[in-house]
């Protein structure tokens, strides 16, 4: 086991700072502040028509935290446009940890016994950390984020950090906003209260959509 302990991620994750591997195979740690920070304003998530009639075809079933194992390890696997990743064994062992406290979570996409996208994030106060994404299937992890963002507006969340722009989740409207900015929404969020399981688990994809468009939430 890492010498870094959980309570210590969770502290980092306070302070605007988060651990990566250098690969798969090495089994050190190193600590991540970036200067320019990527966010997704959850008020101004930007969902296409196609993604929307995708959601609402129910072309997956969305579970929530039935099988973080699979998740982060589908995450850590290589992938033809990533053959290498961060996430080594002493990031499994930390998140699988807070995975077991509840204070991470995964998405889940599957289609009846196969898991064919994901993701997965820490959640503190009214802020959540998205961490890694895959997917096996057209549109599997993007379902995924839909419902994420739409159980995050449901449950009061203030932020939610992606940690940097990839091509990926700048069609959703991600921000890049310095360190500076970062900090002081972080310091709102953490200074709020959230529910991650204020939706219901089982929600129907009418009711997803419903919440993305509530401004209320």
């Amino acid at each position: 086991m890492t010498w870094v302990t959980p309570e210590m991620v969770l502290a980092a994750y306070a302070r605007g700072i988060f651990p990566m591997g250098e690969n798969r195979g090495d089994p050190r740690l190193f600590w991540v502040d970036p200067e320019i920070r990527g966010i997704l304003p959850l008020d101004r998530f930007h969902l296409s028509h196609r993604l929307a009639r995708t959601v609402r075809q129910g072309r997956f079933r969305v579970a929530i935290d039935t099988d973080f194992a699979a998740v982060i390890a589908a995450c850590a696997a290589p992938r033809d446009d990533h053959p290498e990743t961060w996430i080594n064994a002493p990031i499994t062992e930390l998140f699988t940890e807070m995975h077991r406290r509840g204070i991470v979570h995964s998405v889940e996409c599957w289609r009846d016994d196969m898991l064919l996208g994901g993701l997965y994030g820490v959640s503190l106060g009214a802020a959540f950390f998205g961490e890694s994404m895959f997917s096996r299937a057209t549109d599997a992890s993007k379902v995924a984020l839909v419902h994420l963002v739409a159980r995050l507006r449901r449950g009061g969340y203030k932020l939610l950090d992606v940690q940097f722009v990839t091509s990926h989740l700048a069609q959703f409207g991600v921000l890049e906003i310095p360190r500076s900015d970062y900090r002081r929404r972080l310091a709102a969020a953490l200074a709020g209260q959230a529910d991650f399981f204020r939706a219901p688990v089982d929600w129907t994809p009418e009711e997803v959509l419903a919440a993305l468009r509530d401004n209320g939430a």
